[in-house]
Parts: C-alpha cells; structure tokens; sequence
C-alpha cells in the first residue's frame, strides 16, 4: 500500500528542526557515498510550460526516490515519489510544496552552522517571498540572532514579511530601503531572488560575513557579482556537478576555468569533517545553494513516519505487476 500525503498532512508534521537533523544527516551520506544523486533535469515544453525531474538514494537509510515538479504560467506542483530500496515499493506519494521550502530552507541552516562564526548575531536578507521565510527561519535556528535586516522590491509584502518574521522568530525584523542596506556589514547575509541579474555586491561585505545564495538554480541567472565571488575564501555548493549546470553565480565568472573551479567544494565535505567551513574569523565563505534530491528524500522519510504514528493521509493500492525472469 502506498501512502498519499497531501500538503495539509505535510504542514501538519514537519517543523524546522526536523527538516536540518534531515539534510544535515543527508550531507554526510554523500560524503560517505551512501548517498547519491541525479542533477535536476528540464524540458521545457510550448508556452513554458517546464517539467523538472531529480533523483536520489540513500543507501544507509533504505529510501530511493525522486522530485518531480512542473511551472506553467506562474504555478509550480511539486511531488515526491519515496521508494523502499529493500523492496522497491512506493511507499509515498507526497505534495512536496510545503516540503520543498523547508528543505531549501534546512540547507542553508546547515551550511551557516557550519560556515558562519558562532558569534553571528545580524543578519540581513534579499528577498521577501515564501522561500526567504524558511531561509530566515532555518538561519535563526542555529544562530542566537539579535537583528535581522529584509529588503525585497514590493514595499508592502517587505512590511508583511518583517512583521510576519518579527513574531515568528521573536526578534526584530526590520525593513531595509535597499539590498545594500540589508546586508552590509550583516554577519550572515542571504539571497533568495528570482533575479537574472546580480543583487549583492561583494563591497558591501565586512570581513567575517557567511552569504547563502539560494534563489537562482539557473545558469543565465545570478544573485552574486563577481567581486563577491571573488572575495569569498571558502565556496561549498551542494553538488558540484549540478553546479557546473546551474549555478549562474559561479557560471559565469569562472567560464571554463579549471582552477577557479577547483576552488569548489561540496557541503558535505564540511558537514564530515573533511574540509574546514572556514580558516579564521575574518574569512568571507559562501554556500551557493542550488537544492538536491538527496534532501528531498531525506526530508520525506522523516514525513513518512511521522505521518504513519499519526494516522495521516491516506492509502492507495497501485496494483503489483510481478514479472520473473
């Protein structure tokens, strides 16, 4: 029987915490080689209308599956298809919209644990959509934040996201006027925009800074300019190979440069152990995150069983076609 679990059952069981305990478990299964993963695919089909696909596995957990989403004319519907990798049944059917902003989020919760100083206290974010709430939310739960500082371009949804972040988080967020107001000199400084071209700028970092750059997943599109790339000692993504494909912030400064490149690590090579997150205090580090399967899977398994222990959604029979060689 597989479970159908729809995003009021999602809501109902995952909160943040769960969410980086998931990715960051995640993180060292790649590192070990238990876990593996598909870059994201697309086609693009008329009027577009896109079809995305990535997969994953992990081999120390049991669980293999894959994200299937679609973005036609404003909307995305995002799915995660869990299989057992013992039996290979589908376990679940889960809508994954909920899910995804929270993974999303987890990463980059996981990336400033272990980049940012421990003493990070502001910070300050580009972007005031539904993804920038669970960037702001992931960050604040694993630093002692005392400020935050917003900007996104809509004055009014500025004014909600702060007062809405302000009683989420119970410290203040405040309305900056400008990108630059947001994060210079912030401690951590975030991106989370749909922006073909550069909103940050690399002047505008103080030494020290952790910058999660999270909302362009495309090569033509950049958050970052390249003096803000090139002032950052430490650059981790979560897949080097899918960042070769998508992430337009390293795409175009480094062309084909093979040892700009070279300069890359994966999270999970910090998250292990293997690599430092950062060599000094007043080191700029960047996590360019792009989102991988190997979160989504992660992430579902923890939404699995807790919708099991709690009743939730509800069961399917698909039928078994058994075929013996």
């Amino acid at each position: 029987m597989t479970l159908v679990l729809a995003e009021e059952d999602v809501r109902v069981v995952l909160d943040m915490p769960t969410a980086i305990e998931a990715v960051e478990q995640s993180f060292r299964h790649q590192a070990t080689g238990d876990g593996s993963l598909h870059p994201r695919r697309r086609f693009e089909m008329p009027d577009r209308v896109i079809l995305n696909y990535m997969a994953a596995v992990d081999r120390a957990v049991g669980w293999m599956g894959l994200k299937v989403y679609t973005v036609a004319r404003g909307t995305a519907r995002f799915v995660v298809l869990l299989y057992s990798a013992a039996t290979g049944e589908l376990a679940a059917i889960i809508e994954a919209d909920f899910l995804g902003q929270m993974r999303t989020g987890a990463a980059t919760g996981v990336a400033t644990k272990y980049m940012s100083r421990s003493d990070s206290r502001l910070a300050g974010i580009v972007g005031t959509g539904l993804q920038a709430r669970t960037q702001l939310q992931a960050v604040a739960e694993v630093r002692k934040l005392e400020r935050v500082r917003a900007f996104g371009r809509d004055p009014l949804r500025r004014a909600d996201f702060c007062r809405e972040m302000s009683q989420r988080l119970g410290l203040p967020v405040t309305p900056a006027t400008s990108a630059e107001e947001a994060v210079r000199d912030a401690d951590i400084a975030i991106t989370m925009t749909n922006s073909v071209k550069p909103v940050v700028s690399g002047a505008w970092l103080a030494p020290g800074t952790h910058l999660n750059a999270a909302g362009a997943n495309v090569a033509h599109k950049r958050e970052l300019d390249d003096a803000a790339i090139a002032r950052a000692a430490i650059i981790a993504v979560d897949s080097i190979e899918q960042a070769r494909m998508e992430a337009g912030d390293l795409i175009e400064p480094f062309r084909e440069d093979a040892a700009r490149w070279g300069r890359v690590c994966e999270m999970a090579e910090i998250v292990s152990g293997k690599l430092p997150g950062r060599n000094s205090p007043d080191q700029i580090t960047l996590f360019k995150s792009l989102g991988i399967a190997t979160w989504d899977i992660a992430v579902a398994a923890r939404v699995l069983h807790r919708a099991e222990r709690q009743g939730l959604g509800r069961h399917i029979s698909l039928g078994e076609l058994q075929h013996r060689l």
